[in-house]
Parts: C-alpha cells; structure tokens; sequence
C-alpha cells in the first residue's frame, strides 16, 4: 500500500515538475532520505555533477520532518532526472532502501546515502567495470572520510582492498550493483532502523564477483546523525563477538573522526564482548580516545596514511580489485 501510495503522489507531482523520459535509463541512482536537510542538498548536487549522465536519480523520503522532502522537491523542478517519492508513514531505512530499488527503471542501480558526496567520475568508473562482464555483480569504491563542514579527516585507505576480512572495504552508499541480482537474493534483510548491508553483500557474493576501485570516488561523512550511531546490530552481525566487537569499534570510530571521544568504553564493559586481540584494541582505542581524542585521530590518521602508501606498492588506481569477503 505504501509502494502504491509513494507512486500515486510522485505520478502527481510529476505533472506539475516532471520526472525525465520514461526511457530506461543505464543507470539509477536510488537514494533513500530520513531528516537529511543539512547535507541533502551536497549530495544531490554531486549526483547531478556525474561525467556519467545517462541515469534517473530516485530519491525516497521516509516521511521526514525536517524539510528534506521539501529540498528533494526543489531540485526535481531544475533537474527531469529526478523522481521523487515518499512514504506516507515512515517504514524504516531497509524497507525504504527496498522501495526505492524497486522503483528503479535502470539495470545497474546505484546507492547514493543522503549525507554523502559522490566524486564526480564515480558512476562512469563504476560503470565501465559492471558492464563490462556479466559475473560481475557489484562494484564499489574506497572513500575518504570528511566532516559535517566537509574537511577532509580521514584519507582513503587502500590496504583495505589486500586485508582479508568479511566487512567490505567500501562504504555502503558507494556501490552499483545489477538489479536482478539484488532481486534474486531478496534485496535487504536488516532491521528497521539500519540497512544490513554486509549482509547483502555476502548473500550477493554467491551470484558473482565483488569489486573495489582504489580511487577515493566518494566522500563518507562522520557525524552524530548518522545511522551508524543509532543502529540495532543485524541478525548477521550477531553470528560472532567478533562481529559484534568490529560493530562497536565502529560506532566509537564514527564520532572519533566527527571530533568526538569514542564513547563506547562503558558498553564495551557492560556488553558480552570477546575479549581476544581484537577486543583489547578496541579497549584500548576506546580509552586512549576518552582521555585525548585529538591525540588519537593524529595517531590513527598517519597510520591509515602509511599503511595506504605501502598498499599502494600492489593497489594501482585505474584497476579493479576482488573482494572475497574474507573466504
């Protein structure tokens, strides 16, 4: 009811700011919204700057308060690329990422995240890579990290791509993948308020290749609104402490890198949390960041840095890289 009633008031709306050609675009850009008013209007801009611009930009508000939908539709009347729809009551962030797959006319669909910049050749790198072999799936890009001014914080990291680990190197509102493949694997299955989105990646895995480009082709932002922060762990996360353990540390790492202490210290104490290598770093980090959090983002920052810059003995820009999700 809800998909039906989001179409019926886009298809009105359309009337009056239209919504492009109803020919099928080579790519969509799907770009779910939830009180995103303080950097929706960076984010859309950026799509709307691609080099690529064979694509439709659907943007699904999930009832926002804030005046978000309000900005969505603003830029619908200067750019017929964007459809915009929105859900009478709010469903969540995975059912609102479903939705919005599901009214894309595209192929290959894009995530875009509401508080996030795309680099301007992002979708035409990405897209040369996805169409250019069928047993590819899905493609993403590693990212740098900015603030909520838009400050560089953190550099991209490229020894994520030779790391083994069952976590993506690359962020969620970075990837492209072929809409029958989502389809086919039943799309996300996280909870209400957070996309599981390792989880999809992992059931996506079982039909074909994951790739990463190296290059920094968009710019993940640290801030205290973000998702990440107010999250429930999924069904998937919950398979290990090891798994719980990574989740934790990167809650504490998102308000790091937005110029706050960690703030974890007391749940990882009063949580069941392994405490193995991994778990006493995140223990130490923790504190370390509770006591001096500037001293620690320096700290952490030159070592993303040199271990980028050893990485990059292997990890060449203008190539795509296997992720094996840690298998």
């Amino acid at each position: 009811m809800v998909e039906e009633i989001s179409g019926m008031r886009e298809s009105l709306r359309s009337k009056k700011a239209g919504t492009g050609s109803m020919s099928e675009p080579k790519v969509s850009v799907v770009m779910p919204v939830y009180n995103a008013w303080r950097f929706i209007d960076q984010s859309i801009r950026s799509i709307l700057s691609q080099t690529f611009a064979d694509f439709e930009f659907v943007i699904l508000d999930d009832s926002s308060t804030d005046g978000s939908v309000e900005i969505s539709r603003a830029w619908a009347r200067q750019d017929d690329r964007i459809r915009v729809f929105e859900n009478k009551a709010r469903l969540g962030h995975s059912a609102t990422s479903n939705l919005a797959v599901s009214l894309a006319r595209g192929k290959y669909v894009a995530r875009m995240d509401a508080d996030d910049v795309s680099h301007p050749e992002r979708l035409d790198s990405q897209w040369q890579v996805l169409s250019r072999s069928a047993d590819i799936v899905l493609v993403g890009t590693l990212a740098d990290g900015i603030d909520a001014e838009g400050k560089q914080v953190r550099p991209r990291d490229r020894w994520r791509i030779i790391r083994r680990s069952s976590f993506a190197p690359f962020p969620h509102g970075s990837i492209i993948f072929r809409k029958e493949v989502f389809d086919a694997v039943c799309g996300y299955r996280g909870s209400g308020t957070r996309v599981g989105d390792q989880d999809l990646y992992h059931r996506m895995a079982r039909k074909g290749r994951m790739m990463t480009l190296p290059e920094a082709l968009y710019h993940y932002r640290y801030h205290l609104e973000n998702s990440t922060l107010q999250r429930v762990p999924t069904s998937f996360e919950t398979r290990s402490s090891a798994l719980s353990t990574d989740s934790l540390y990167a809650e504490g790492a998102m308000r790091l890198w937005a110029g706050r202490p960690p703030g974890i210290l007391e749940r990882f104490r009063a949580e069941d949390f392994a405490w193995n290598s991994e778990g006493l770093r995140t223990a130490i980090l923790a504190s370390w960041g509770n006591a001096n959090p500037a001293s620690l983002r320096a700290f952490m920052r030159s070592g993303v840095r040199l271990r980028d810059r050893l990485a990059g003995m292997w990890i060449k820009d203008g190539l795509a890289y296997d992720w094996r999700c840690g298998e």
